[in-house]
């Protein structure tokens, strides 16, 4: 448990920080498999209608700095090939 005033006040953001990010990686998480799910079920017009929502939230998370930039860009990239392969 923390002791000092910085400390604690520490364990505050944190818990703010992490649920914060929580919301973004969740969402994340959602959309990129929905659009996976949709690709398997060779469902691809409703994946390219995704697609949009999917970069949006990549775009969102990295600059929230939830994700590094060239990870999103490297999931837009992958889950992009994925639908018109």
């Amino acid at each position: 448990m923390a002791i000092t005033k910085s400390a604690k006040k520490s364990l505050r953001q944190n818990k703010k920080r992490r649920t914060r990010n929580l919301i973004y990686l969740n969402k994340m998480r959602d959309l990129l498999k929905e659009a996976r799910l949709l690709i398997i079920q060779k469902k691809v017009g409703g994946a390219k209608n995704l697609l949009p929502k999917v970069y949006q939230i990549l775009d969102k998370a990295a600059k929230a700095g939830v994700i590094k930039k060239n990870n999103a860009n490297r999931k837009k990239s992958r889950i992009t090939k994925a639908i018109y392969k």
